[in-house]
């Protein structure tokens, strides 16, 4: 039998066992509002019966217009994507040319497969291309075999630097076009991959990076690994090219293999080499983050989803809570693009949890838009229909309802810098890595304990190690070896390095419009340099981020003080974020040139010393302030007042903790600093036995 069908797009349809489906041909998707369940074919889809001959659910190509309808636009990479053959053609043929760049196509798609074309922005006459190589360690995991290996190929393929991401991976730059199968194929036979690092699809899944012997840590990271097993890409391409075909896949765990086969609520392309992704992907970067309450080590609010273990009152892990629709990137001055923070779409048992993934990846997967790249991230799909009609749709892919979003206590930063018990008996140390590159004597020092006591290690999402499974007697050496080589203890590091990241931008990122990582170190010395001047500690910091371009690779608009490049040495200022990462930051100013930053930080920093509540965030001061008002202090700002006296002399004094706190607070009631209202209380004091009126 042999008939016609049409059914409402994404709907699973029922078909009798024995029948032959007709369908027109569909070589892709051909819009974010078309649906295609299966292969492309043209002419027939044989749908096999059932051994028992009943009827059967199959999902199978369901145009949602009639096909006299207007086909509506794609965007050149959708077309790329379309005719590539599951992201092989052009790629493998420019590949084997004997020119050092690649073609317009060959560089869309080589990103699914890690890896961006640059060139070296600051040469004249010419352009030397290379290519940027990035990682997918799900939860931060590098074996100790990989570290090494990467250790090498940065020096024999690369600048000589190893670059850690603020999404938990590796970045080697400088490598040339005929050592890209050398390198890339050395990944994979030592234990790493860098499929879907880049790329419209899901990329690296993070996770805490902290190696606790906790139920919920552990529970987490073999979340965070499940998922990125779930929407690893399928159809082979990246081992056809890199090494020649052969496979290098760890087993999948069985949960994950059936979540992905489950078609049970129409989510697959049916005899698909992509069951989830189909031959167009997704219609940009999705991203993924798994963590434990309090833990917002990961930015959860900044991903597309965000996955929160629930434990009972044992510490027995029961389900999680699902955030949806963080994103960071955004255009100057087009408020029609925008970030945005994860918001609650519910809770779900910890069975489900792979089901629910994919039906909320299914659901950008169908409506988000292929028309606009500034508009494609899922942010935007939920900010135009609400979480409500959102909410409704993934519970269609889902097969279920959510339930309600659980109850948790408020996010804090981790670090896991400095030393920490494991609970197994053995314990991690995290270095703080400036700008997450290693290079020089830290990486040749780094490589020799690594190797020595054959440790593996963790990329955290704040571009730090940790190296872990460290046994009691190796602590001292350690320590000892690290510090000479510059990595210090977190209580020799400037605070305000200690939160702070940078993007790569200048000299190789295609997108910089000015510096970020070259221009950090310098910046954070100037702000360190205003704090001292107006009198601020020390120990106080403010999380600070710089990107070189509005993307957002460093997450700026989550920081309580982000610098985003928008010209040439000129940034423009975001103020509100906090340091817990929950609250978005906003624009304050626009194109202050980098030598005028002074301007702006001096009359900041002063007032926020001088009017914050008891122990209020620099990021809480300028929301409560108003950004109108910080304008006028910034306006009327004539340096800092004439000093009462005109010399004065440190005098430190030595309190608890609680003592310390009592002046302090009182201190804010007037205006004033712990440490000057105890230079008052001492010079009444003095005063007094003066005037012969001491007690």
């Amino acid at each position: 039998m042999t008939t016609s069908f049409r059914a409402p797009a994404g709907a699973a349809t029922v078909i009798p066992a024995d029948q032959k489906i007709r369908v027109g041909r569909f070589d892709a998707l051909k819009s974010s509002h078309s649906v295609f369940m299966g292969r492309s074919v043209r002419g027939v889809v044989s749908v096999p019966a059932s051994s028992s001959g009943s009827s059967i659910i199959k999902a199978i190509s369901t145009p949602a217009k009639p096909e006299t309808a207007k086909e509506t636009k794609r965007s050149k990479v959708e077309i790329i994507k379309e005719k590539s053959n599951y992201i092989r053609y052009p790629l493998n043929e420019e590949l084997v040319t004997d020119t050092p760049n690649i073609n317009e196509s060959a560089v869309q798609l080589i990103k699914f497969h890690g890896s961006y074309q640059q060139y070296n922005r600051e040469e004249r006459g010419g352009r030397s291309y290379s290519f940027m190589l990035r990682t997918k360690n799900p939860c931060g995991k590098v074996p100790n075999r990989l570290y090494l290996t990467m250790d090498d190929l940065a020096d024999e393929f690369g600048i000589g630097t190893l670059r850690l991401t603020t999404r938990q991976t590796f970045q080697l730059h400088g490598v040339l076009k005929k050592d890209l199968k050398t390198v890339m194929s050395t990944i994979i036979k030592n234990m790493g991959s860098t499929l879907g690092a880049c790329g419209d699809l899901n990329r690296n899944v993070l996770a805490p990076a902290a190696p606790y012997a906790k139920k919920d840590y552990l529970f987490a990271q073999q979340t965070a690994e499940n998922i990125a097993a779930l929407l690893t890409p399928q159809s082979g391409f990246y081992y056809d090219i890199w090494v020649d075909g052969e496979k290098f896949m760890s087993a999948e765990p069985p949960e994950v293999v059936k979540a992905r086969n489950d078609n049970s609520h129409g989510t697959n392309f049916v005899d698909s080499p992509e069951p989830i992704y189909g031959a167009q992907f997704l219609p940009r970067k999705f991203k993924i983050a798994v963590t434990v309450p309090t833990d917002n080590s990961v930015d959860i609010l900044t991903n597309d989803i965000g996955v929160v273990v629930i434990s009972d009152k044992d510490g027995e892990p029961q389900g999680f809570n699902i955030y949806v629709g963080g994103g960071m990137g955004r255009t100057h001055r087009q408020e029609s693009t925008f970030a945005r923070l994860g918001e609650p779409i519910g809770y779900v048992p910890k069975e489900d949890i792979l089901y629910a993934v994919k039906a909320i990846v299914v659901t950008q997967r169908e409506h988000g838009r292929r028309d606009d790249r500034k508009y494609s991230r899922m942010k935007y799909l939920i900010s135009s229909w609400g979480i409500e009609k959102f909410r409704s749709v993934v519970e269609q892919y889902y097969g279920k309802k959510f339930e309600p979003f659980r109850d948790m206590p408020e996010w804090e930063f981790k670090s896991y810098l400095g030393w920490h018990e494991q609970g197994d008996g053995s314990w991690f140390c995290g270095l703080h890595v400036d700008s997450g590159r290693i290079g020089g004597q830290m990486k040749k020092t780094l490589r020799e304990i690594i190797e020595k006591h054959n440790l593996d290690v963790r990329i955290t999402p704040n571009q730090n190690l940790i190296l872990c499974d460290i046994q009691s007697e190796w602590k001292r050496p350690i320590t000892t070896a690290l510090a000479q080589a510059g990595l210090l203890q977190p209580e020799y590091v400037d605070p305000l390095n200690l939160t702070a990241m940078a993007c790569p931008a200048f000299p190789l990122c295609p997108l910089a419009i000015t510096e970020a990582e070259r221009g950090i170190p310098g910046i954070l010395k100037r702000v360190r340099a205003v704090f001292e001047k107006v009198g601020l500690e020390y120990e106080e910091s403010i999380v600070i981020r710089v990107t070189g371009c509005p993307n957002g690779c460093a997450r700026p608009y989550m920081a309580e003080l982000g610098l985003v490049g928008d010209g040439p040495n000129s940034y423009q200022i975001w103020l509100g974020g906090t340091p817990g990462q929950t609250q978005l930051a906003k624009a304050f100013m626009d194109r202050v040139k980098v030598q005028d930053l002074e301007k702006v930080f001096e009359p900041l920093f002063y007032h926020w010393r001088l009017k914050r509540q008891a122990r209020e965030s620099f990021g809480d001061f300028t929301v409560r302030m108003g950004f109108e008002k910080l304008k006028e202090l910034i306006n009327t700002w004539e340096g800092l007042p004439s000093s009462p006296s005109a010399q004065t002399h440190n005098l430190r004094v030595e309190v608890d903790k609680e003592t310390y706190e009592a002046v302090d607070e009182l201190a804010r009631l007037d205006n004033k600093t712990a440490p000057e209202l105890a230079g008052d209380v001492l010079r009444g004091f003095v005063a007094s036995h003066r005037n012969g009126k001491a007690e």
